[in-house]
């Protein structure tokens, strides 16, 4: 059972997600939070798997609440975002954020992310791939220093260039014919040794790697 945490101001939308969220058999909403200071308290006191999380929201934004969440290792996050490719969604995942959603996507979609971001996977919304990672990597100079780079094995470097074609686990592991299994382990080791907090920071590298 993946436990989520929603957080998002407008009681409407809010209920519209748990509803949403509730009709799936996998998925168990454990709290809500109408703001971000809302969302790291009950994420502190629940400790779910995810926390859905709405960029602009009163006292507290999304953005902040997001680093918080990350930094404690409370759960991963899953951000909900109009997408105007503003400094809320620039700044979500650099405080490693695990995913990005538009706010009108589809029931079925928004089941799929969370499912696949609580299996440990990034995500962002397919309409906004590119232009995310291209405005974040031109925004980004601060790349990891050359030394962190080439601590990398040659299958980490592999595994790399897949998270920036924005390929799954499942899909790393037939493209270089390994387990699944393996290919989280060389996610985890990588994102450690190049000190990235997530493997949607990692694909925005692998990006600016390859241009």
């Amino acid at each position: 059972m993946i436990r989520v945490l929603v957080a998002e101001d407008q009681s409407a939308v809010r209920a519209g997600l748990v509803l949403i969220l509730g009709s799936a058999p996998d998925i168990e909403v454990v709290g809500e939070a109408a703001d971000g200071a809302e969302a790291v308290a009950r994420a502190r006191e629940l400790r779910p798997d995810l926390v859905l999380m709405d960029v602009q929201m009163p006292r507290v934004d999304g953005v902040t609440a997001t680093r918080q969440v990350v930094a404690e290792q409370l759960a991963d996050v899953l951000v909900l975002t109009t997408f105007d490719l503003d400094e809320y969604v620039f700044g979500a995942l650099r405080a490693g954020a695990a995913g990005f959603l538009l706010k009108n996507t589809e029931a079925a979609d928004l089941l799929d992310a969370v499912r696949t971001v609580a299996r440990g996977e990034g995500l962002i919304a397919p309409a906004v791939t590119r232009r995310l990672i291209a405005e974040f990597a031109a925004r980004t100079p601060n790349a990891p220093a050359p030394a962190a780079l080439d601590t990398l094995t040659r299958r980490e470097r592999e595994v790399l260039g897949c998270l920036g074609q924005g390929l799954s686990n499942a899909e790393i592991a037939v493209r270089l014919d390994m387990a699944e299994a393996t290919v989280k382990t060389h996610v985890s080791r990588l994102l450690a040794k190049l000190n990235l907090r997530s493997r949607v920071q990692a694909a925005v590298l692998a990006q600016e790697l390859s241009t």
